[in-house]
């Protein structure tokens, strides 16, 4: 076996509630002024996504791997379903999510959190 732990201190573990904190001010920060344009969202998803990636290594929570995932669509009235399957370990790993609407553009972002053993 190698020196590293096969589970993380609890101090030192992927929490969904700080991630969640993460997601929405990255959310905020990038989208409070802007107004639905389908030429532009593909670049917002890609510049969050980094964002909210970064923030979550300034964590420093060791052994951990980030996936994130952000999805932008013009305010129609019409929902939204986004579905995920992935195989892990509940002990260790978990996910955050969070949303944000405008009168112009909806989105939603996830980040999972996955121990790399």
């Amino acid at each position: 076996m190698g020196d590293h732990p096969l589970r993380p201190a609890y101090k030192n573990s992927f929490h969904p509630a700080t991630a969640k904190g993460v997601i929405k001010e990255v959310l905020e920060a990038k989208l409070k002024d802007k107004s639905y344009n389908p030429e532009l969202t593909s670049q917002w998803t890609r510049e969050i996504a980094d964002d909210i990636k970064s923030k979550l290594k300034e964590l420093n929570l060791a052994r951990y791997k980030f996936v994130v995932n952000v999805a932008i669509g013009e305010q129609r009235g019409e929902g939204i379903r986004i579905g995920c399957r992935c195989f892990w370990d509940s002990d260790t790993d978990a996910y955050a999510e969070a949303q944000f609407m405008n009168d112009s553009l909806f989105c939603s972002a996830i980040a999972f959190g996955v121990y790399l053993y």
